[in-house]
This record gives C-alpha cells, sequence and structure tokens, in this order.
C-alpha cells in the first residue's frame, strides 16, 4: 500500500517500485483541498503514467465531517476554531485526523459514520489469508527524514511500514533524477504541501506570493483570525503590545517560546509587510516587478537540497 504525497520523494518511490517489478495494491493520496495548482497538475499527469503502466488509480482520500459541522477541511476547521494548524504548536494531530486516517480508512473501511466505506479488497485478502499489509512511506534519505522514521514503530496493529528510498540510500537530488531519467523533468512536481503549513520555508513563501498570492493571502487571513482569536496564545504584556500592533509596525517579535505565528517564531502578515510582499491592507503585491522580484528571492533562498522541486520558470 502505497502512501502518495503528490511530491518529489514518493514520486520517486513509485518509480523505484516500477524499476524493481513490484506492483503496488492501492496507492492513497491525502485530499485536504489545500494544495497548490501545480501539484493538483502533478497529479493529473500521475495518473496517466499509472494507467500507461497498468498500476492501480491514485484512490483520492477526504475525511468528511458530520453535518452541521461548519466545515469540510483543515482551513475550515483552522477558521472555525480560530486556531492554527497543530504543526503551529509541534503537535502533528492535524496530519493524523486529515491525511494518515482518511487514508487508512480507504484500506480498513469503516463501519459507520459519514466516512463509512466498505474495506479495500486487499484488506479483506490480507485478513483471510493472515498476512500484513505494508505501507509503503516515501521518507528520503535526508537528515530530517531519517529522524521522523526512526521515531516511527516499524509496525502496529493494523499494517507494517517501510521506506523503500531509504533502503536505496536516495537523497532528494537523486529522486530528482530518477524521475527525470525516466518520466522528464516535466515529472519532477514541486513541493506538496499545505499553503498555511508552518513547515514552509522562507523561499516557500515568496514562491507562492509570485504563483498563487490568493492562497497566501488566506494563510494570511488564517493566521490573524487565529492570533487575534479567543483561543490565542499571545501574551500582549509579555510582547509590550498586541499581536497586530507588532505585525503592523515593529520588524519583528520578541524571543519567546511562544507561538506567534505560522512561522512559529515569526508572524507570516510581519513577514510579508517587512519584505514589501503586501501593502497596507495585507493584500499581496500583483504588479509584474513584484512577482519577478519574488521569484528572485525565492530562487535566491533556496538551497541545493530542495533539488528542483520549486521551478520558479512558470
Amino acid at each position: 500500500a502505497v502512501c502518495y504525497g503528490a511530491g518529489v520523494d514518493s514520486t520517486a518511490m513509485l518509480v523505484a517500485l516500477k524499476l524493481a517489478g513490484l506492483r503496488p495494491g492501492i496507492i492513497t493520496c491525502a485530499d485536504l483541498n489545500a494544495e497548490k495548482q501545480l501539484t493538483l497538475d502533478h497529479l493529473d499527469q500521475m495518473k496517466l503514467v499509472l494507467a500507461r503502466w497498468g498500476w492501480p488509480p491514485i484512490t483520492m482520500c477526504r475525511k468528511k465531517t458530520l453535518p452541521g459541522t461548519g466545515y469540510d477541511d483543515l482551513y475550515g476547521n483552522c477558521i472555525a476554531n480560530e486556531t492554527l494548524p497543530s504543526l503551529a504548536f509541534g503537535m502533528k494531530s492535524c496530519s493524523i485526523k486529515w491525511k494518515q486516517k482518511p487514508q487508512d480508512a480507504a484500506i480498513k473501511g469503516a463501519r459507520s459514520g459519514p466516512n463509512a466505506a466498505a474495506p479495500h479488497p486487499i484488506w479483506i485478502e490480507a485478513q483471510r489469508t493472515g498476512q500484513r499489509i505494508v505501507k509503503l512511506i516515501g521518507y528520503d534519505c535526508s537528515p530530517a527524514d531519517i529522524r521522523r522514521s526512526r521515531n516511527l514503530p516499524e509496525a502496529d496493529a493494523d499494517f507494517d511500514y517501510e521506506y523503500p528510498l531509504q533502503n536505496l540510500g536516495w537523497a532528494r537530488p537523486d529522486c530528482v533524477d530518477i524521475i527525470t531519467e525516466v518520466l522528464g523533468a516535466d515529472h519532477v512536481p514541486v513541493k506538496s504541501a499545505c499553503f498555511f503549513c508552518p513547515a514552509t520555508k522562507l523561499w516557500e513563501l515568496f514562491w507562492l506570493a509570485a504563483h498563487q498570492p490568493d492562497l497566501l493571502e488566506r494563510a494570511l487571513f488564517l493566521e490573524r483570525n487565529a492570533l487575534t482569536g479567543r483561543h490565542s496564545r499571545f501574551d500582549e504584556v509579555q510582547f509590550g503590545g498586541s499581536w497586530d500592533e507588532l505585525v503592523r509596525n515593529a520588524d519583528r517579535f520578541p524571543s519567546s517560546n511562544t507561538t506567534v505565528g505560522l512561522g512559529r517564531s515569526f508572524a507570516w502578515n510581519q513577514w510579508a509587510r517587512v519584505n514589501g510582499v503586501v501593502d497596507d491592507n495585507f493584500r499581496v503585491k500583483r504588479g509584474e516587478a513584484d512577482r519577478a522580484r519574488f521569484l528572485i528571492m525565492a530562487d535566491r533562498l533556496r538551497r541545493d537540497d530542495n533539488a528542483r522541486d520549486a521551478r520558479s520558470v512558470a
């Protein structure tokens, strides 16, 4: 069972399986309704590739909420609760709730509730024969991904877990190279992540401002909604001013363990103001000269270990 994230690593994992002659029984991908347009375009490309290979299609997994909940995705969840994604506080509950569990349900099925569905045939067969389903995760050999895999169990009650890219010794550049060699450079995807992900790097913020300013504005609104809302952890006494005052007038927040924005230690709204990404009303600037500057900054800040996963030419 392949957990497909539609990014560089998981795409390279599909290629590696193809080269090894290993055909997965199911390929799941979490649909958070929060991906960049280029990621959606890449998914369409890969659906055609899988069809040519004669492989299972990508099973898109979307969490359904109860009627009357008031939202049906992670962004709406954050807006309704006036909070940031849990990753901004060093937790992983948003990923578990909106990504992992829907993909598990696509395999195991669900007996009741809005996500009720029959189990997939591979689950039925595994239960009948007493075999274990192996979930393949696209973690590469970067230090960060190695730390992630080491902190995870090798198995749980339902699945075993393997990391093919680490077995192969592939880092991000290796993944880019194999995708380019087998599928072509146009199949190397951008980084796959929610447009309001707290793990977003500075170069990616410039990239987003250049390519999809509407998404960056939605992220800025989410942050302001959370940091001025009823659940805000912001301490005005500690920081010497309200969150909004500091965002508008200061260059940075004082050093603190308090999460002050989507950047954890910094607010995206403040970053956007200080770097001239937004106007006085916090609308992303859309002039050709502004867009060119954003692209230059994205290229300047992107390091080699980001490989080619965010091509700025578009």
